[in-house]
């Protein structure tokens, strides 16, 4: 029993846990909504419709797509909601949302019904990816920031995982109940949490930011390294006073803040262009393609099934090892496997298209490992990363501003995937992904500093010693 107790001793950090676990269940909501398309798509395509008659592969594309156009200007509306309003009433009104899109489905069966749904998964997507990792990073002790904020990308691929099994076990009504009771369940559960205690010392509520840190950190009040931490907190801000220009202005003039800026794009758009995003929706094929001669029989939901276990086991290993590996370990390690794999992958399709005895096994397993790097890595290192390296002023803006990018270069790649693979071959497609994520661990070895348990100081310090280093080796 003493042991029980001990987790609640001080200068534990039981509180930070719960509290992230709590701020990343719109999370776990946001994923199972995205889950929700793979199998009801086929449900609602189908002769056995909830709808009556089945839906158009029109219809269904804008269902898809939709929720990456609404997410692009909903990005810049999380950032200022949680700039003004703060972090705790930006996430109950994410959840809030998330609840009235599943209100929505369960009112009409219309197609209007449908896309407006989708839509409003755009908004909670964006709360999840702009709100959720600020959130979680200014409740956390530098110890545990990397493995707090690796929690995104586990309830993210949880959520999926999930809505893949009860989509092949429950009726269509039944499935909406449930993730409607997700939003639900947490907008009653989250009041009792408190808000940042960056967001009071920026309202200037010193006392109250006191309080939650001491909360936090398992300490009291009047101890010296909580004292400590809020004099790091408010000297962030003092900084960031001195500039009251608008704010990305603000940041391409500055030579640290826009090295930060190129960082927090470039494995934004790294993560985004791996060749997860398409591989993901081209599994099928691959499947089917795989499963000629040979006793490799999935079908589609059992395909779904198998790459949400892969994911949910890559945001597990990047939670357990993130802050005893570090960042850029883990990043350009997880880069270059999947380069590999996708070049491989590419390399298959090219042996096929020329008759050559191509092993089934290995679209699979290169599959897989681009899955399982990107869950491990790619995905939730480029979060971590690009919430680390700004003060408060900046961090809502910058992860806007970077998901907004993101947004875009997902619904492109939906939009055009297909076609373009079509027409200049599935392979070249492939090699470009390959190639990405190449370059990108390269670039992570060259130019990105650790960032595990360090200041936001300290990481400045080593992008503007990089920074001469460069410059040197190019005279």
């Amino acid at each position: 029993m003493k042991r029980f107790y001990r987790i609640f001793n001080e200068g534990s950090k039981i509180n930070q846990i719960i509290c992230a676990i709590l701020i990343n269940l719109p999370v776990f909501a946001y994923g199972a909504s995205i889950g929700w398309m793979s199998p009801m798509t086929l449900l609602l395509q189908s002769k056995d419709s909830p709808k009556g008659v089945p839906l158009t592969d029109t219809e269904v594309s804008w269902m898809a797509s939709v929720a990456y156009l609404t997410c692009i200007p909903g990005n810049i509306l999380m950032a200022f909601l949680g700039d003004t309003i703060g972090r705790k009433k930006t996430l109950l009104f994410i959840s809030a949302t998330g609840a009235a899109s599943w209100i929505l489905l369960l009112s009409s069966m219309e197609v209007w019904s449908f896309i407006l749904a989708r839509a409003l998964v755009g908004i909670t997507m964006s709360g999840c990816y702009v709100t959720c990792p600020i959130y979680t990073k200014e409740i956390s002790d530098d110890s545990i920031r990397g493995a707090l904020g690796c929690l995104i990308i586990l309830f993210h691929t949880t959520g999926n995982l999930f809505l893949y099994v009860i989509g092949d076990l429950l009726s269509y009504r039944t499935i909406i109940w449930i993730c409607l009771a997700l939003p639900t369940f947490h907008l009653v559960l989250f009041m009792m949490m408190p808000d940042s205690p960056s967001y009071f010392v920026k309202r200037g509520e010193v006392e109250e930011a006191t309080r939650v840190l001491a909360w936090l950190r398992c300490k009291r009040e009047d101890d010296i390294t909580i004292k400590n931490e809020l004099e790091v907190i408010s000297k962030e801000q003092k900084n960031d006073e001195v500039s009251n220009q608008f704010l990305l202005k603000s940041i391409v003039k500055d030579k640290i803040l826009s090295k930060a800026f190129y960082i927090a794009m470039i494995v934004t758009l790294a993560r985004e262009i791996c060749g997860a995003v398409p591989v993901l929706n081209f599994a099928g094929e691959i499947f089917s393609f795989a499963s000629n001669n040979s006793n490799i029989m999935l079908s589609p939901n059992q395909q779904a099934m198998l790459l949400g276990a892969v994911q949910v086991t890559g945001s597990i290993l990047a939670s357990l090892v993130v802050d005893k590996a570090g960042r850029k370990a883990l990043l350009s390690i997880t880069s270059l496997i999947s380069g590999l794999s996708m070049c491989a992958l590419a390399s298959w399709f090219v042996a096929r298209d020329y008759g050559a005895n191509t092993p089934s096994w290995l679209p699979i397993v290169t599959l897989c490992l681009c899955i399982f790097c990107d869950s491990s890595g790619l995905q939730p290192i480029s979060i971590v990363i690009a919430g680390e390296i700004f003060s408060f002023k900046y961090r809502g803006t910058v992860m806007a501003l970077t998901m907004s990018v993101a947004s875009l270069a997902d619904f492109l790649q939906l939009l055009f995937f297909k076609p373009l693979a079509n027409s200049i071959g599935i392979h070249v497609a492939f090699y470009f992904f390959g190639v990405v994520c190449i370059l990108m661990a390269l670039y992570v070895v060259i130019v990105i500093p650790e960032t595990k348990g360090r200041s936001l100081d300290n990481i400045y310090k080593s992008l503007s010693t990089r920074r001469r280093i460069v410059r040197n080796c190019l005279n």
